[in-house]
C-alpha cells in the first residue's frame, strides 16, 4: 500500500493506468492523496514515473508482511522456538532412574540391563508398547531372577518396582560350632542369627575368642549345642609401609593394537605398510624369515599403544601420593562392606631420591570366624 500526495492525483492515476500498471484497490481520503495497493515488482516502475508526487510505502501485504514481521520480531520469535524445543525436550527426555528393591546387587544388574536396551536417564522417552516389550525380554533373559517387574512413567523419572524370585534352595546343615574372632579387634557390630551372644560391643578380643557361642547354657549349665550362625565386624589395625621415588616413570596402555610386519637390515627397522605408526609404542617380535649369515630379517610383530610420561614430585606430592598408594593398598583387601575408619602418618623418611612412609589405618572389617565345638562322649553310668 502506498500514499501518492501532489497536486492533480487523477493525471498521476491515468499516467500509472496508461503504463499498464495494475491497481489492486483504490481509496483517496484527501483531495490531494491517494492510497494504492499495488504489487511490490512494480514499485520501482512507479517511483521511476512519480515527477512531483511524493510518494511513501505505508504497508506491506501477503508474504512480504509475514516476512518483514518476522525479521522484525526474529528475537522474540526465536526465543518462542527455543522455548518450545526445550519444552518438548524436557518432556519427552527422561531424567532419572528409580528402582525399588533392597538388594543392591539386582539393582545393579537390572540398572545395567535397562541402560542397554535404552531406558536410561537423558534419554529419550520410551512408549508404553517399548516398555512391555522391553519387560517381556527381561522377565525371560532372567526366569531365575526375576518374578514379576513393571516400568512406570511418573513425570521424567522412570519408576521400576521387581520383584526377586526366591529358588528353593537346600538348607545347609550348620555343624556345632562357635564363632570366633579371626584377628586382633574391638567389636563393633554383632549379628546373631544362631547361637548366644557372649562378648559386649567395643570388648577387645584375641584370635580364637568365642563371640556367638553354639553352647547355649543356663545357669552355667549346658542345656543345648547348636551351630552359631552369624557375622561379627570389629576395628582392626593395620600398620603399612610404603616407599615412592621422587622421579616416577608412568606408563599407560590406551588399548590399542595391531599387527605389522617389519623388515630389519642391521640396527635399522623398516615398518611394511604401517601408515599410521603409533607415537609410543610396545612391541613383542616373531620371526618369520631370516638369514643365518646375513643380518637380515622378516619380523611379525604384535603392537601395542602406551603413553609414557616421566612424573617428578615435589616433597609434598610425594607424601600424598605414597598416603594414597597406602590406602588404595589397604582399600583393595576389603569387601563392600568393610571401609577404612582412619589413618594416621607414624613416620615419613626424606631420602636423596625416595620417600618412605609408614601409615596407620584403622578398619572397619569381617572378622567372623568357627571353631567346632568337641562333643564329648558320654561317660556309662556305673550300676
Amino acid at each position: 500500500m502506498i500514499k501518492v500526495t501532489g497536486k492533480n492525483i487523477e493525471r498521476f492515476l491515468h499516467r500509472l493506468v496508461r503504463a499498464h500498471i495494475d491497481l489492486l484497490e483504490v481509496k483517496r481520503p484527501h483531495y490531494n492523496e491517494i492510497l494504492l495497493k499495488v504489487n511490490k515488482d512494480e514499485l520501482d516502475h512507479i517511483m521511476a514515473i512519480k515527477t512531483i508526487y511524493e510518494i511513501d510505502v505505508v504497508d506491506y501485504y501477503g508474504a512480504i508482511k509475514i516476512k518483514r514481521v518476522t525479521l522484525k520480531n526474529r528475537i522474540l520469535i526465536g526465543s518462542i522456538c527455543v522455548g518450545l524445543l526445550l519444552l518438548f525436550l524436557l518432556s519427552h527426555v527422561m531424567f532419572q532412574i528409580e528402582i525399588i528393591h533392597n538388594d543392591s546387587e539386582l539393582r545393579t544388574m537390572l540398572q545395567q540391563e535397562l541402560e542397554n536396551v535404552g531406558v536410561k536417564p537423558k534419554a529419550f522417552k520410551k512408549s508404553y508398547h517399548e516398555l512391555q516389550k522391553i519387560k517381556k525380554q527381561l522377565l525371560e533373559e532372567h526366569k531365575n531372577e526375576l518374578e514379576w517387574l513393571e516400568i512406570e512413567i511418573v513425570g521424567t523419572k522412570y519408576i521400576v518396582r521387581v520383584e526377586e524370585r526366591k529358588l528353593n534352595e537346600q538348607k545347609k546343615e550348620i555343624p556345632i560350632r562357635n564363632i570366633v574372632a579371626k584377628k586382633h579387634a574391638t567389636i563393633k557390630y554383632i549379628e546373631a542369627s544362631r547361637g548366644e551372644i557372649v562378648r559386649e560391643l567395643n570388648t577387645y578380643v584375641s584370635p580364637g575368642d568365642v563371640i556367638i557361642s553354639g553352647d547355649i547354657k543356663l545357669n552355667e549349665e549346658s542345656k543345648n549345642k547348636t551351630g552359631a550362625d552369624g557375622k561379627v565386624y570389629g576395628e582392626v589395625w593395620y600398620q603399612t609401609n610404603v616407599e615412592l621415588p621422587y622421579e616416577y616413570h608412568e606408563k599407560t596402555y590406551t588399548g590399542k593394537e595391531k599387527t605389522v610386519y617389519t623388515f630389519k637390515f642391521l640396527n635399522q627397522r623398516f615398518e611394511i605398510f604401517n601408515f599410521h605408526p603409533f607415537k609410543q609404542v610396545e612391541r613383542k617380535e616373531k620371526k618369520m624369515l631370516s638369514h643365518p649369515l646375513l643380518p637380515i630379517a622378516l619380523v611379525k610383530e604384535h603392537q601395542k599403544e602406551v603413553i609414557k610420561k616421566d612424573v617428578t614430585y615435589s616433597e609434598e606430592e610425594a607424601l600424598n601420593q605414597a598416603i594414597l598408594l597406602a590406602k588404595k593398598k589397604i582399600e583393595s583387601k576389603l569387601d563392600k562392606k568393610e571401609y577404612i575408619i582412619g589413618q594416621k602418618n607414624l613416620k615419613v623418611d626424606m631420602r636423596n631420591s625416595k620417600i618412605v612412609v609408614d601409615v596407620f589405618f584403622s578398619v572397619y572389617e569381617d572378622i567372623t570366624a568357627y571353631s567346632d565345638i568337641i562333643e564329648e562322649p558320654e561317660k556309662p553310668v556305673e550300676e
